[in-house]
């Protein structure tokens, strides 16, 4: 009996990368681009499953894929995917949606104390030999511990930093959620509010909803109105989840003292983008799950993903778990 084939467009540890060509037939590619594109889809053509990450998977794509039956993608989000036409051509798609909680639990809290503390500022004036004496009031920051924290979307990431906020740092927690976190809210004292509420007390607004229709600009130029002047707003969970001309007009006025972003609308973000220009704005090049340990774990979660999709074992990280085929 054949062994299924599988595209690899993405690269993964030598340990993971054994594992699937034990597996399967494999047909690997550093990335998809211009160069190889053609090779890419006609290795997907024969394919009956696929695994990687950063690649924007339509009905286009797919049309050109009679064979596949599983997508495991190295990431929790799937935004890039269409996931009612996989549902439709009984593709599954797999995600790695626990092991990087923790570690983006970790991003998240850098951002919030390289913001409130002028952390990266301050760094770099330091580097510019600015530093010729003690620092007055123009350079001082703002507490972390003991202030409110808003976390809009308390899934998993949300609940880990609202343990890190509460249990750490002192810090008060409020919430919005489609559905209420019992848990977070017996064992850190978090409290449900509606956004707007939220918004009007927190010091600190993280937002880390998945990105959807429903929540694409969620937070835009009202939003960011409502919110208390000095508040500092950070976002880690996808750059389309807000408007960012008005994140940029709510730093601009004075309104927001800081943001903390690790998403942009576009990535890489443009080098002309105002963001960049603002010394109250940490940037970070979208690494919340970048460590080795994570990234390794990552890849391992989707092998093991695509290995039970195609080998009829049992699925714990379907996206759409009513498509599997048979």
């Amino acid at each position: 009996m054949s062994r299924a084939e599988v595209v690899l467009y993405k690269g993964v540890p030598p340990d993971v990368r054994a594992r699937l060509a034990e597996a399967f037939s494999l047909t690997e590619f550093d990335g998809v681009n211009d160069g190889n594109r053609a090779a890419f889809m006609a290795a997907l053509g024969r394919a009956d499953g696929a695994i990687g990450v950063g690649l924007n998977v339509g009905p286009a794509l797919l049309d050109a894929a009679p064979r596949l039956k599983a997508w495991a993608t190295i990431s929790v989000g799937y935004d890039q995917f269409d996931v009612a036409d996989l549902t439709r051509r009984g593709i599954v798609l797999t995600n790695t949606p626990d092991v990087l909680t923790e570690t983006t639990a970790d991003t998240v809290f850098s951002l919030i104390l390289s913001s409130a503390r002028r952390v990266v500022e301050l760094a770099e004036l330091v580097k510019a030999g600015g530093w010729k004496a003690s620092l007055g009031e123009a350079h001082f920051g703002t507490d972390v511990h003991g202030k409110t924290l808003g976390i809009v979307g308390m899934g998993r990431i949300g609940g880990a930093v609202a343990r890190r906020a509460a249990l750490g740092f002192g810090m008060k927690v409020l919430y919005s959620n489609r559905s209420r976190n019992e848990a977070a809210e017996a064992a850190y004292g978090a409290e449900h509010r509606a956004l707007p509420d939220l918004l009007a007390q927190a010091d600190f607004v993280v937002t880390l909803v998945p990105l959807s229709p429903a929540t694409e600009r969620l937070i835009g130029a009202n939003e960011f109105a409502q919110m208390k002047r000095g508040a500092i707003f950070i976002n880690a969970a996808r750059g389309k989840v807000i408007d960012e001309a008005a994140l940029i007009g709510a730093l601009a006025s004075g309104h927001l003292r800081a943001a903390g972003l690790d998403v942009f609308e576009r990535e890489p973000v443009p080098v002309d983008s105002p963001l960049l220009t603002m010394k109250n704005v940490v940037a970070l090049p979208h690494i919340g799950s970048a460590t080795h340990e994570t990234r390794h774990a990552m890849a391992s979660c989707a092998a093991d993903n695509l290995i039970a999709a195609l080998g009829g074992g049992s699925l714990r990280n379907a996206v759409n778990p009513q498509a599997r085929q048979g």
